[in-house]
């Protein structure tokens, strides 16, 4: 299917600038016009076909993982998944879980607790955005006959660089979206998508300034400065480019790690802003030109995009009822959000949703992990009425429960909402958006091991309730589960108390699950009392390596190991798996968002 697409699509494009280049060809359109526009097209072809190669890996990752799910079902030791892949071992250790140098990736740089300068990419991630850079490079400056007068290479410099600038807009766009299709058909996270995005945009504006350099010297070489003004005095195509150029430029300028942490909400709607000025003026600048099926093209995906969110908002959260949100605040500057939506949901294991409390945030929205759904079917008080299929969907309630720590911004601003009311519960008008996510299955795994930092604990526990669940329904793999969850006080258990009451109650569930809490800053160590066997509590930072090294002993079947919390706790379960990649069955997965 996503062949076809990405054909269907390519032809368009083609058929388009044939068009346009039919019209033109009669007023001397130059083999080099026609041949940027050919280079152009063959860059989306080139990330086209590393998507269907994405596409292939996963499809066969997917494959691997269903046939030993079907394999562990009546298998209780599931040996014939413990031993490790030789070549796969080595290609996870050295490219897919390594980091860029030595362990550190997920780990911020912070030149103070207000100043984030960002986290480092995988080296994976680095191989991609090299290809990237490689192949916008080479297609910029290849075919140039370097050897004619330097006006007309200037030229030819000056309309490749503003094709690819324009072509590249497809790709940044695309990746931008939280409605990303390619998100849950290559099964990638939003998170290396926004990454791939911020450099591809990086990219757009470098090719834009040498698209406006290689007009502007042999200008101010051949008349001066002066002339250079007057041009862009008279002429609306040139100064239309200008302000283009700029807008992306003032993108760039205002879009470092620093800036974006410090002043999220500003730098989010300044964006916006600066996005619609560049593209209404480029597509001032390029009006008849080729290039300007590409920029129409970056404008539908980005209208499509938009109208999907409010689509789903709006279906989500208006009908009979509409959405609430049940705020109360807990200790550890915590809240718990209770939503009761406006329609039926269904959650799986993984998934997130965007928040919108217009009376605390106006239209501004957060993405916020599900902890936990619950779903309630209320009978009609008239008995004996017959009742069609959508009145019982209606009469389907969900409730979704969200643990959010106090920030700053609009968690802040909604914590002191709460904290202000009686009880310290508040209830607002909510809108809910999703849910997105849940691209990584933990079901084809006889060994699982979930490790949680703070609030990191809302991702973990679906995949808790779910595992604990397929065990006693014989639909996993799962042998045993292991949860580590590392806070920082005995108090901060209060946020998942009742969500974990239900889970310990579940059916066979001491079968399989065992719980360890780390509790880093204990007002006293005699607080610190193990409930039972399956459920210890210990003071102080657990030794991953110990940790992962004691379920690697007791293995069953493959072995998957999640990681949610802050980028030191990620990167120390990143390192203890890679270390044990060519002696056993581990697959890491890391749960990050970062912006």
């Amino acid at each position: 299917m996503y062949c076809r697409s990405l054909l269907f699509c390519w032809s368009l494009v083609g058929l388009a600038s044939a068009a346009e280049l039919g019209k033109r060809g009669g007023g001397g359109y130059s083999i080099y016009e026609m041949l940027n526009d050919d280079l152009a097209r063959l860059s989306l072809l080139v990330m086209g076909l590393m998507a269907a190669f994405i596409y292939v890996w996963k499809m066969w990752h997917r494959l691997a993982s269903h046939m030993r799910r079907l394999a562990s079902f009546n298998n209780e030791q599931q040996r014939y998944f413990v031993s490790p892949h030789e070549t796969l071992s080595k290609v996870k250790n050295h490219i897919t879980y390594a980091p860029l140098f030595r362990s550190r990736h997920n780990r911020e740089f912070q030149l103070s607790r207000a100043v984030n300068m960002g986290t480092l990419p995988s080296r994976l991630h680095s191989f991609l955005l090299v290809g990237i850079v490689v192949m916008n490079v080479v297609l910029c400056v290849v075919t140039v006959p370097y050897g004619s007068e330097e006006k007309t290479v200037a030229g030819l410099i000056r309309n490749r660089t503003g094709t690819m600038a324009t072509v590249n807009l497809i790709p940044v766009v695309l990746m931008a979206g939280r409605n990303n299709p390619l998100i849950p058909l290559l099964q990638v996270s939003f998170d290396t998508f926004n990454l791939i995005h911020r450099w591809l945009a990086r990219i757009v504006v470098l090719e834009s300034i040498a698209h406006v350099v290689a007009w502007m010297v042999p200008k101010v070489q051949e008349a001066g400065w002066d002339v250079v003004g007057m041009v862009f005095g008279e002429s609306s195509f040139m100064l239309s480019g200008l302000i283009a150029a700029i807008a992306f430029v003032l993108l760039v300028i205002h879009s470092p790690s620093p800036i974006r942490h410090a002043f999220y909400e500003t730098f989010l709607h300044l964006h916006l802003v600066l996005v619609a000025v560049s593209f209404a003026f480029l597509w001032i600048h390029l009006d008849g030109m080729v290039s300007q099926n590409y920029l129409l093209v970056a404008v539908v995906f980005w209208a499509l995009e938009r109208a999907a969110r409010i689509f789903i908002v709006l279906y989500r959260n208006c009908g009979r009822e509409s959405t609430t949100a049940h705020v109360e605040t807990l200790p550890g500057d915590a809240m718990r959000i209770t939503l009761k939506m406006a329609r039926p949901w269904t959650f799986k294991p993984g998934q997130h949703i965007y928040l919108y409390i217009p009376a605390v945030g106006w239209w501004t929205c957060h993405p916020f992990s599900v902890g936990w759904s619950e779903s309630e079917e209320f009978t009609a008080e008239e008995k004996g009425i017959p009742m069609t299929q959508q009145d019982m969907l209606g009469l389907q309630k969900t409730t979704i429960s969200l643990l959010v720590r106090r920030r700053t911004g609009f968690t802040e601003k909604l914590f002191q909402r709460a904290q202000r009311s009686t009880g310290g519960r508040v209830s607002l008008k909510a809108f809910a958006e999703g849910p997105y996510g849940s691209i990584h299955s933990m079901d084809s795994y006889g060994t699982v091991m979930l490790f949680a930092g703070g609030v990191g604990i809302t991702h973990q526990v679906p995949f808790v309730r779910h595992l604990v669940q397929g065990h006693a329904d014989g639909t996993v793999a799962a042998r045993r589960v292991t949860l580590v969850w590392i806070i920082q006080s005995p108090e901060h258990l209060e946020w998942i108390r009742p969500w974990m009451t239900s889970i310990l109650a579940m059916d066979r569930r001491r079968e399989v699950l065992r719980i360890m809490l780390f509790i880093t800053r204990p007002r006293n160590t005699k607080e610190i009392q193990s409930p039972s066997a399956t459920v210890q509590m210990f003071p102080g930072r657990p030794n991953v390596d110990t940790l992962v090294g004691m379920e690697v002993e007791n293995q069953v079947g493959a072995m998957g190991v999640l990681v949610c919390g802050n980028g030191g706790l990620s990167d120390d379960v990143r390192r203890v798996c890679r270390k044990r990649q060519d002696r056993t069955q581990v697959d890491f997965v890391e749960e990050s968002f970062t912006w």
